[in-house]
């Protein structure tokens, strides 16, 4: 198939390049023209495991190749795949202006049949929406055309294997051909087993929102138990592998920390929230989803704050992991933003290491680099010369195993607050190290 792809980031990139690797002739299209050289120079805008070597082999091969002309890439492709971001509004609703001005795009370039994917995450009614706009710009000239509503689901870190060996594949249809189209295009994807399930358009849009929001909320949960577990004497750890070995429950994502971040889980929950209460519908658990997960950011500055009475001022705290999960430059409503911000509005400096957001991390705060109040190492252990406590942020596999008497030894003060309860406390314990975590006072 020729598949046009309106979106260069994280989505529409995973997806190109997945759509090219198994057959497909593939443009990817987008606004920036600093982010199209790059692509096709074969660099790459973001972090995604084996993302730059499948980019770089599929352009090598010819199934690949990226745009700056949405003209272009309509008159030549039949499925014209919608990726583009669709950040938060100020008011929390999906910000839908770049979903828009592509589809606006299509139906201004279309002359012939076109089924039109909208993979974009976002709200119900947007893909009907999407119809509209595309009827529209046609001025008159009633091109057929069909729509659907695919979401991606993908986990930043591990999003090549989830779009070439998908749990499940679900579309949104209106249309037979528009099915027969995507099961064609999903046929390299669905051999092993039926992984295809196929609804109307408002359900499927619904489920992407579900999903995310039903995975916040155990993290929300277990964030919630663990602050219980602190004040009765109870190991989160402990209570998660209880309650894990209940099938009806399982493990997945069920895990304490410093709260979830990133582009999908913040954003979706405001979205579906402002959604909710649009249609008049309440939406307490929502609300308190991203309650607790506002709270639980600020944990980790709390754990600091407190072990050093208050008294910040010209403490360099040691950060480890910057980046909202492992396996991803993205700082996105990471928590590390938050303890950050925290301490410098308290007087402290930073020096952190990740083993992939520094540039990203440097881009987000080139002033408080320039001033000094941060500083970006480029090693772990590197963080510690002169610093007064490290705080484990993100869970990198590097971090696991560490020498805790090397920590111990350099730090001014033994002080290891764990934000993703990583560490065994008795080993900790063990080194001389203060060590804070989670909903593990015990």
């Amino acid at each position: 198939m020729r598949i046009g792809v309106f979106g260069c980031g994280y989505v529409g990139l995973v997806t190109g390049a997945c759509l090219a690797e198994v057959g497909n002739d593939v443009i990817g299209v987008d606004r920036s023209q600093e982010r199209i050289r790059m692509l096709g120079q074969g660099e790459m805008p973001i972090y995604e495991p084996g993302l730059k070597s499948l980019i770089n082999n599929n352009l090598a091969a010819g199934r690949l190749a990226f745009s700056l002309s949405a003209e272009q890439c309509v008159m030549h492709c039949n499925v014209l795949v919608i990726a583009v971001g669709t950040p938060t509004s100020s008011d929390g609703s999906a910000d839908l202006d770049a979903v828009q001005a592509v589809a606006r795009a299509i139906g201004e370039a279309m002359t012939e049949y076109k089924l039109i994917v909208v993979k974009s995450t976002v709200p119900p009614g947007t893909t009907q929406a999407v119809r509209q706009i595309i009827e529209q710009a046609q001025n008159g000239r009633a091109v057929e055309f069909d729509v659907a509503f695919n979401p991606e689901f993908l986990k930043e870190g591990a999003a090549l294997q989830d779009f070439q060996r998908p749990d499940r594949i679900v579309i949104g249809i209106d249309s037979s051909r528009a099915e027969k189209t995507l099961r064609s295009l999903y046929a390299p994807y669905n051999r092993n087993h039926e992984k295809l399930i196929v609804m109307d358009i408002a359900s499927a849009e619904l489920t992407k929102y579900a999903a995310n929001a039903m995975l916040a909320t155990r993290i929300s949960f277990m964030n919630e138990l663990a602050g219980i577990a602190d004040e009765v004497g109870a190991d989160i750890e402990q209570v998660r592998l209880g309650i894990g070995s209940d099938p009806r429950i399982g493990y997945a994502f069920l895990y304490a920390g410093a709260g979830f971040g990133g582009s999908c889980f913040p954003k979706d929950l405001r979205a579906l929230t402002h959604t909710a209460s649009s249609v008049g519908s309440g939406s307490q658990i929502l609300e308190a989803v991203q309650a607790v997960n506002i709270y639980q950011k600020d944990k980790l500055y709390q754990f600091v704050k407190s072990h050093f009475s208050s008294d910040l001022d010209d403490k360099i705290i040691a950060i480890w992991g910057l980046a909202f999960k492992p396996e991803t430059d993205d700082m996105r409503e990471a928590p590390s933003c938050v303890l950050m911000e925290r301490l410098w509005a308290a007087g402290a400096k930073v020096r952190a290491f990740d083993p992939q957001a520094m540039q990203s991390t440097s881009d987000l705060y080139p002033e408080q680099i320039e001033s000094g109040k941060l500083q970006l190492c480029e090693q772990a252990y590197a963080v510690l010369d002169g610093a007064d406590a490290l705080v484990v942020v993100t869970e990198w596999k590097s971090f696991w195993s560490p020498d805790f008497e090397r920590i111990c030894n350099t730090l001014n003060y033994p002080v290891l607050v764990d934000g993703r309860n990583i560490y065994d406390p008795e080993l900790v314990a063990q080194a001389g190290l203060k060590h804070y975590a989670i909903g593990r006072s015990l």
